[in-house]
């Protein structure tokens, strides 16, 4: 069926309504009229199939003709954001899915955020295209959910400097209060050990001395073993 044909019948419509006008009471006409139109409708419906038919083949050998792009794990590409629906630069992580329903995990530059897209969301990087960082205007905004991911990670690491210093203005005061005693002891003559350059394990200068032993280098304490009892025939009279 073609599109002349068409062509021909509204001509004919036109023709029999034009007849109906100065002889709106002829059946004839009336009957042949409604039948032009439903066979116009029909071959309306019947081209509109056909346009159809030849742009889906149009397409599949446009698809056939054209090679696909090879995607592998760490290759950088353009992707579709999924909140704005923009294109911006990212860096493939994973490939998963089928053969035919291939699914990317993708991170898009300067953000920490990824995303599950398919075939149709990832394009390669125009040939112009610069490895730089985008300016401001060029980045994404972040979504309610990133921002308050990026404010916890925020207060989070403030937290951790100020325990950090706190520690360190804890342990400055403990050697402080340490130096402080070591010096007033020094002025009182007492001598404490591991202080000024010494050591409890420095060997003394006398040989008698051990090493480790408070005091070392004094004469060993002499004990006095008990003796046996010798018994005498006097004993048992007292």
């Amino acid at each position: 069926m073609e599109r002349a044909d068409l062509e021909t019948y509204q001509v004919q419509l036109s023709q029999v309504e034009t007849a109906l006008a100065l002889d709106p009471d002829n059946a004839e006409l009336t009957s042949l009229a409604n039948e032009l139109k439903e066979l116009i409708q029909l071959t309306n419906t019947a081209l509109a199939q056909q346009e159809a038919a030849s742009s889906s083949k149009s397409d599949r050998k446009t698809a056939s003709s054209t090679p696909t792009q090879t995607w592998t794990a760490g290759d950088e590409c353009l992707a579709k954001y999924s909140v704005d629906g923009s294109w911006y630069p990212a860096r493939i992580t994973f490939i998963g899915g089928s053969t035919d329903n291939r699914v990317y995990s993708i991170v898009f530059k300067g953000y920490n955020t990824t995303e599950l897209v398919k075939a149709a969301e990832i394009k390669p990087l125009p040939p112009n295209y610069v490895n730089l960082n985008p300016p401001v205007s060029a980045k994404r905004k972040l979504t309610k959910q990133e921002e308050e991911e990026r404010e916890r990670k925020k207060k989070k690491n403030e937290k951790k400097v100020e325990i950090r210093a706190q520690k360190a203005k804890e342990q400055t005061h403990k050697q402080a209060t340490w130096q402080k005693f070591t010096k007033k002891s020094e002025k009182k003559g007492v001598h404490i050990a591991g202080v000024a350059g010494t050591s409890i394990f420095k060997t003394p200068d006398n040989p008698l001395g051990r090493v480790g032993v408070t005091g070392s280098g004094k004469g060993m304490t002499e004990v006095v073993l008990p003796g046996k009892h010798k018994f005498t025939p006097g004993d048992e009279d007292a």
